[in-house]
Formats: structure tokens, sequence, C-alpha cells
């Protein structure tokens, strides 16, 4: 009952994900309709349920644009889990400020990188320039489109591909 299920909005825009417990109350109340169903059914007392995996709301939902959050996880999975100073996938990375804080580097997309421990402690407190080290990418703010957001889950669930690359 906890497994993911995709939610579209009324013009098919996947807008969330939540559990199949809360996927069957929405269809049961008739908030929302079945799309797709590649999991089998659910066997109650008196029914049989189908277990959704996409569902599409009834009513559209007006919302603002959504936004990739700055987390330590998004961080390392827009750099693709790498160290962007000498390109080492290590298990344990750390989040450097390319422009350090007590120069008037800020805590934003811009300025953090992934980087392995032997990386941040050789540039410490100092400007890439300055310790003769260079970026493999320009840090920037990850796309909040579909693909990027819910993409994490494809490899799951292969069924929400038609519904996440349209957007």
């Amino acid at each position: 009952m906890q497994e993911p299920v995709l939610v579209l909005n009324a013009n098919f825009e996947p807008i969330h994900i939540c559990s199949t417990r809360r996927a069957i109350g929405l269809i049961l109340a008739g908030k929302a309709g079945m799309i797709a169903n590649g999991r089998g059914h659910i066997r109650t007392i008196s029914q049989l349920l189908p277990r959704p995996s996409v569902i599409r709301l009834e009513h559209q939902v007006h919302r603002p644009r959504p936004r990739v959050k700055l987390t330590r996880r998004e961080i390392f999975r827009r750099d693709n889990y790498t160290c962007q100073y000498c390109g080492r996938r290590d298990g344990s990375l750390t989040v450097d400020h390319v422009i350090p804080r007590h120069m008037g580097g800020q805590h934003i997309w811009t300025n953090l990188v992934a980087a392995c421990p032997g990386c941040n402690h050789r540039k410490g407190g100092r400007k890439v320039d300055e310790v003769h080290m260079h970026l493999m990418h320009v840090p920037k703010e990850p796309p909040a489109n579909a693909a990027y957001i819910f993409g994490k889950h494809l490899s799951d669930n292969g069924e929400w591909e038609p519904y996440i690359s349209g957007w």
C-alpha cells in the first residue's frame, strides 16, 4: 500500500507522487480516476480493487511552478554523484562552496558543488583559481521539469514514461 503512484492534473501534467493507499482513497472519493494499472489488484472483503500506478485528478489544480529544493541530495544528484574537481565517483561526497562563505559566497545553486573530501580539504577556504583547481562543470540550478523531478522513479515504474516525458 506504500508503493508510489503518479498523480496527474486534469490536463495530464504530472504534479505529485502519492502512496497507493492515498490514490485508492482519491479514486473511491470520486476525486481522481485511474489511468494505468500495472500492479494487479487489492482484495477487500466485498470487492476487488485495481492497484493504480497512475491516477488523474478530476478537476484542474492551479499551483505555482515547482522548483527543485536546494538540498545536499539534490546537489549530488545534479552533479551525478561525482566530484566536480577531480571527477572521482566516491560514496563520501561533501558539498563545497565555490566562493567561500567568508568571502561573500552565498548558499545558492550556482555556488555549490559536490566534492570529494580530499579536494574539499585541499581547496579549503580559498577560491578555485587560488589553488589552481578547475571545475568540471559550471554549477547551475537544475531544471524544474517533470523529467528531472520524477525521473528518479522511472527505473522502478516504467509505465510512467509517457506521462513524464511529454512535460
